[in-house]
């Protein structure tokens, strides 16, 4: 637990073995390339990504810092201040605590994605690549459907009826994580700070000029606004998997560390060595 921004908040990080390229043992004069991921909103934490791609890509070579966002898994739960400038705060806070120095590269799931393209926004220098599954820079069309989810998850629920319904049709895991949802949107403002966040402008996103990796699953709503990804940021490599909704992280995580670790090589040049997969 580290503080960052004014608040306690829960950081993880996970460092290339002896013997990858960026290891600690190898004898290298560099160090290893710092990869920051950043989980989704409300029903997501640092959990998503450390049981998924984490070790997995710090066997490939990188550093590999995770981190849970503001009110989210075992960070700080202010009662108010969860506007997007706040979550960016967080993140260049965090950085600035762990003396994390260099550009980094930024991977975010969902509305983690939106995060990781405002900090790039914000501190173009300090970004050496953007990879986002599953989301968007922060644009009006995107932040819309986000204030749409997070009213009606507000509305929703709280209500025993609605944590009863959903035990019953999708199981007792699913329905505790939407319950801890429901005391989030009940004990913060976040469901009304997000909405009237400040955005950047479109030519502020389309300055970021390092390289970008978009995944999407075919079968989500978000897959839609992949060609307005493009033209704000014409050097995006898009990725759709086939047959995918918006749980893609979790559902094909092997195949989004192949395309993670293959943008990192040839894109940003990145030395990582490709991992074995589990049989």
């Amino acid at each position: 637990m580290i503080r960052a921004n004014g608040i306690d908040v829960h950081v993880e990080h996970l460092e290339p073995p002896a013997g990858e390229p960026g290891g600690v043992d190898t004898g290298r004069s560099t160090a290893p390339a710092t990869l920051v991921m950043i989980h989704g909103m409300a029903s997501d934490s640092l959990a998503s990504w450390y049981f998924t791609l984490a070790k997995p890509l710090a066997d490939a070579g990188l550093r590999v810092v995770m981190y849970d966002l503001r009110g989210h898994g075992h960070s700080e739960r202010p009662p108010t201040g969860y506007t997007l400038d706040d979550f960016v705060d967080d993140l260049s806070a965090m950085l600035t605590t762990l003396d994390v120095t260099g550009p980094v590269h930024l991977l975010g799931n969902s509305f983690g994605g939106t995060i990781a393209f405002a900090y790039a926004a914000r501190h173009p220098g300090r970004v050496a690549s953007v990879a986002a599954v599953e989301s968007s820079p922060p644009t009006p069309a995107w932040m819309a459907r986000v204030a749409r989810r997070l009213g009606r998850a507000a509305d929703l629920l709280p209500r025993p009826e609605a944590l009863a319904q959903i035990v019953a049709g999708r199981g007792a895991r699913v329905a505790r994580r939407a319950r801890d949802t429901g005391e989030l949107l009940v004990a913060t403002t976040l469901a009304r700070d997000l909405p009237a966040s400040a955005l950047p402008s479109a030519a502020q996103i389309s300055a970021i000029g390092v390289p970008v990796l978009c995944v999407y699953g075919a079968d989500s709503a978000v897959v839609e606004l992949a060609p307005a990804v493009v033209r704000l940021l014409p050097q995006t490599r898009t990725v759709v998997l086939p047959g995918e909704k918006h749980t893609v992280l979790v559902d094909r995580p092997e195949a989004v560390r192949r395309l993670v670790l293959a943008w990192l090589r040839e894109e940003c040049s990145v030395e990582v060595a490709e991992v074995a997969t589990a049989p």
